[in-house]
């Protein structure tokens, strides 16, 4: 069995990874997400994740030879990248312009080998279709303080779900990391996915 570290803090992610029985040990890296500014949203998700998972790797408590694993997510509402907003205001704005409309949910993905090093990194890209829902349910929706720590200010996994009429892709991706896409970066370094299970 390999053992994965998940740095990242998102419940979201854990509970999918656990859910395809794998069992990681979570390291949150402390990454100052507002350092990098300016990029494609493609670019600017695959860097952070890269970030992230170089904290992770150079600090303390990875275990020997396990997979590091970091992540980020933004969505892309025409070539803009949003992550999490600034504040409720911030989360009913960003409702009042993505109702109605379509998103592309960018992920990435940055996977070290402690073993021997190596790195393998890419994004996964989801497009998320929005309900056109009204500024009552908009209100509402924020006052759960769910969107506030969610990146596009939107889960399709919880309260959200509603409001999310349709996903062209990985469905994972959009709940924060997308399991066919670590497969491949984990087959990249020359390891079995079967590996991660737990026993």
């Amino acid at each position: 069995m390999t053992l994965l570290v998940l740095a990242s803090q998102s419940p979201a992610r854990l509970a999918t990874l656990r859910s395809a029985g794998v069992e990681p040990v979570v390291i949150v890296s402390g990454v100052d997400e507002s350092q990098l500014e300016g990029l494609p949203p493609a670019e600017l998700a695959l860097q952070l994740a890269e970030l992230k998972c170089a904290a992770v790797v150079a600090g303390d408590g990875v275990p020997p030879g396990a997979l590091v694993l970091g992540c980020d997510s933004v969505l892309d509402l025409d070539g803009r990248a949003l992550g999490k907003p600034d504040d409720a205001e911030d989360a009913v704005r960003r409702w009042q312009a993505m109702r109605g409309r379509s998103g592309v949910l960018r992920t990435g993905h940055c996977l070290h080998d402690t073993a021997t090093g190596q790195v393998a990194a890419a994004t996964a890209s989801t497009t998320v279709h929005f309900a056109d829902v009204s500024d009552e349910e908009i209100a509402a929706y924020v006052a759960t303080g769910e969107p506030l720590v969610v990146a596009g200010a939107f889960t399709v996994d919880g309260f959200g779900g509603a409001f999310v009429t349709g996903i062209d892709g990985d469905f994972h991706n959009v709940v924060g990391v997308s399991l066919p896409l670590l497969r491949e970066l984990v087959g990249e370094l020359g390891r079995s996915w079967t590996e991660l299970w737990r026993p």
